[in-house]
């Protein structure tokens, strides 16, 4: 039988425990024994065991007193304490991690092995567990692929295949790669499905999905004109897993009220998408209606500067007499800056704020090789990016908003994919640069390869000249030119991009969260 593993167990009433002894033999577990606490110091500083069974009430060296110095030298060593009563004091010690578990005499065995699967072998457990599941749902997953034919197909796709990244991404095994295949066949499928029909959501635009533009009519007037106070927070490239991983956290605080996919506009970027959102139009609408408020892309001005304006024309139009406030946070210490001003802003119904850390990460990884080793994979970045929330000032930030009566809001402009095959492109020096898009009037590419708009006004988009196309890559593709290819291939291949069509990038998380305070 396979070693399960090594125990300690400590008691002063050590021959009464045989039985035990050999019923965990019988399951394949080998038991070191020892009668009192400081026996027992010695032999854990001198081997090696997976876990402690300590009695708390022992003569010399109690079992509190063993356990304190055991911690000194093996902070990480589960130890299960054993009592004669459930004493408030155990549960304190359970509850504070101090020991891992705690068992009252007179113990059964089967308690005994529910603690040691619990503690040696849960991991196991759960990825066989966890493999098991998915293997079932295998074909299941296959079936929506093929047969997905709507938006809401499509999202609730997106949805199961974050459901089993998140759970199978820690054991990146060979079920692991297959999800990963399924994904990118789910992109394939998606891709073509936007081809077909991007372009006659702006014909009807009644009957569209809801997109970029459509936020603040839709989701966010609603609770204004209800008297609720908002305070909105856009995450700049903040994917639906990565919200996923956060709202976690979050729910020590809130409750999710609420929670939707809709669609990021082409391009998925910053300049086209954030300022959809905060205007309610579609750039073409922007560029027209507001001709100081937009920048085409070879124009050198910032492309996201006018957003306040944006924000306060869009509440003219619709006529909101209401006050609110525009913050941008793009460092720690402007994060600080808002923690302090939230007094300032508490008679505002609205208040908008938007976090540019994740899209700085997204470059920095592109651009710095350190980076791009700390984030190497899917995993690793999206590990990243939530160790960001969880500790920066912006966890403080929404402590603070869990009591302050708001209701509030998370979403994002866009998502991000890891690109891992190139293409070729040509274009003059107006060409953009993105790697996921290209806006052009001079563009020779296989029209294979990417979804092109030759008459930008039909998706509602600008044109920087008269002849301006825009393509965009699909799936996990990515554009560079002929010259230097091999390099800027090898550069860019496994980093994460946006402009593009794929589910990470288009298909974006909107939720509404009520605080616990």
């Amino acid at each position: 039988m396979d070693k399960q593993g090594k125990i300690l167990w400590v008691d002063d009433e050590i021959d009464l425990l045989q039985s035990y002894f050999l019923f965990l033999a019988d399951k394949g577990y080998e038991v070191e024994k020892t009668t009192n606490g400081i026996d027992a110091i010695e032999l854990i500083n001198n081997n090696q065991f997976d876990i402690i069974f300590l009695d708390e009430n022992m003569p010399g060296l109690s079992g509190l007193d063993t356990l304190s110095q055991i911690k000194q030298s093996k902070p990480n060593l589960p130890i299960v304490m054993i009592t004669k009563s459930e004493a408030e004091n155990i549960m304190d010690l359970a509850i504070g991690k101090q020991i891992a578990d705690f068992l009252t005499k007179p113990v059964n065995p089967s308690q005994i092995l529910l603690v040691l699967k619990k503690h040696l072998h849960q991991n196991a457990i759960v990825k066989e567990q966890t493999n098991s599941a998915y293997s079932s749902e295998f074909i299941q997953i296959n079936n929506q692929i093929s047969e997905a034919d709507s938006d809401e197909d499509f999202f609730e796709l997106y949805k199961q295949l974050t459901y089993w990244d998140l759970r199978l991404d820690q054991t990146q095994n060979e079920l692991y790669n297959i999800l990963m295949s399924q994904k990118e066949e789910a992109n394939f499928a998606f891709s073509k499905y936007i081809s077909k029909n991007y372009l006659s959501w702006f014909a009807s635009p009644d009957s569209r999905p809801t997109m970029s533009p459509d936020i603040f009519k839709k989701q966010i007037f609603p609770l204004l004109d209800g008297g609720e106070k908002v305070f909105l927070i856009v995450i700049d490239n903040f994917r639906y897993d990565q919200w996923k991983m956060v709202q976690q956290i979050l729910e020590e605080f809130y409750t999710i009220e609420k929670e939707i996919l809709y669609y990021s506009i082409l391009p998925t970027t910053t300049q086209y998408a954030r300022n959809a959102l905060m205007a309610g139009l579609m750039p073409l609408q922007i560029k027209e209606m507001y001709p100081q408020y937009w920048f085409d892309d070879n124009e050198e001005n910032g492309k996201n500067l006018y957003e306040d304006k944006l924000i306060e024309l869009l509440l003219q139009r619709y006529r909101k007499n209401i006050s609110f406030s525009y913050n941008k946070i793009t460092s720690i210490p402007e994060d600080g800056k808002l923690i302090e001003k939230l007094p300032q802003l508490k008679d505002n119904q609205l208040n908008v704020c938007v976090l540019n850390f994740i899209d700085m990460l997204s470059h920095t990884r592109t651009e710095m090789k350190v980076m791009k080793e700390i984030a190497n994979t899917e995993t690793a970045y999206r590990a990243l990016s939530v160790n960001w929330f969880r500790y920066s000032p912006i966890m403080q930030l929404f402590k603070e908003l869990s009591v302050s009566g708001y209701k509030v809001i998370i979403t994002t402009d866009h998502g991000t994919v890891q690109v891992n095959k190139p293409i070729k492109v040509i274009g003059d020096r107006n060409t953009s640069t993105n790697l996921r898009y290209k806006v052009g009037k001079a563009l020779n590419y296989n029209k294979n390869e990417v979804f092109d708009i030759t008459n930008p006004q039909k998706a509602m988009l600008p044109s920087p000249n008269v002849s301006s196309t825009y393509i965009f890559a699909k799936n996990r593709n990515f554009m560079a030119y002929p010259n230097n290819f091999n390099y800027y291939s090898t550069y860019f291949k496994d980093s994460f991009q946006h402009g593009g069509i794929s589910l990470e990038e288009m298909v974006v998380p909107f939720a509404v969260l009520n605080g616990k305070g």
